[in-house]
């Protein structure tokens, strides 16, 4: 089952990437269903995936899977517009790794049986849910007390940036812990040291510089708790 997941996904990158000219981008981004590009990328997924499956009994598969591939692109090029085009690409890019699971799923003959799925999985889930927009809040909470009033009119960061910042390194501290790689947290933190720390210097805004270490010490800290209690939690009996 892996290796038919592992050839369609193959098949899925070079058809939505390697070979998918920016040609083809630009013109069904503009004619949409009429553009003729839309069903020849189809049709290049459909080849792609019985070439590397290889597997007559699975064509009929294989089409039905290239046929909601064009569904998905249609619905994706009619309702995005420019300023939703990175979240309809996140869409669309995850519809069509959860369509290529099930036709997996169905060429096998597999069901997943929910209740036989390891206890263990809620606390990791629970975990990595905590660390993201949880969190953030609360680190935001906790810190709102100093908050320093922002001297700069024509701030040049990003859009919420820092908190997106925020959400992947605790991500990472929690895939290092888990995979006990603790020395990758002393690096992490001191890559982020370099470049956020160099920045604040140059400002010479002491309030903000601190404002900026206490909140990146609880961070990684909450992280660090998390990924060590959810460690253990996976150790032990859960029931």
């Amino acid at each position: 089952m892996m290796l038919l997941f592992t050839k369609l996904l193959l098949a899925h990158l070079i058809g939505d990437f390697i070979l998918q000219p920016n040609k083809w981008v630009s013109d069904k981004e503009k004619k949409k269903e009429k553009s003729i590009y839309l069903y020849l990328h189809t049709a290049l997924h459909l080849a792609l995936m019985l070439l590397f499956v290889s597997n007559i009994n699975f064509i009929i598969y294989g089409v039905f899977l290239a046929i909601s591939h064009g569904i998905i692109d249609f619905i994706k090029l009619k309702y995005q517009k420019k300023k939703t085009k990175h979240i309809w690409f996140s869409v669309d890019q995850l519809l069509h790794l959860i369509l290529i699971f099930v036709i997996v799923l169905a060429y096998n003959n597999t069901s997943i049986d929910f209740q036989n799925i390891d206890n263990r999985i809620w606390i990791f889930i629970t975990g990595l849910v905590l660390l993201t927009k949880p969190t953030s809040i609360i680190i935001k909470n906790i810190i709102s007390i100093w908050t320093p009033e922002s001297k700069n009119k024509e701030d040049q960061s990003l859009q919420n940036a820092g908190n997106y910042i925020g959400i992947l390194e605790r991500l990472f501290v929690f895939c290092f812990i888990l995979t006990n790689h603790f020395e990758a947290i002393g690096f992490l933190l001191a890559a982020k040291s370099i470049f956020r720390f160099g920045d604040l210097k140059e400002g010479k805004d002491r309030k903000l510089t601190e404002y900026v270490l206490i909140g990146t010490l609880l961070s990684f800290g909450i992280a660090i708790l998390v990924g060590l209690l959810v460690e253990y939690g996976t150790r032990i009996s859960f029931y």
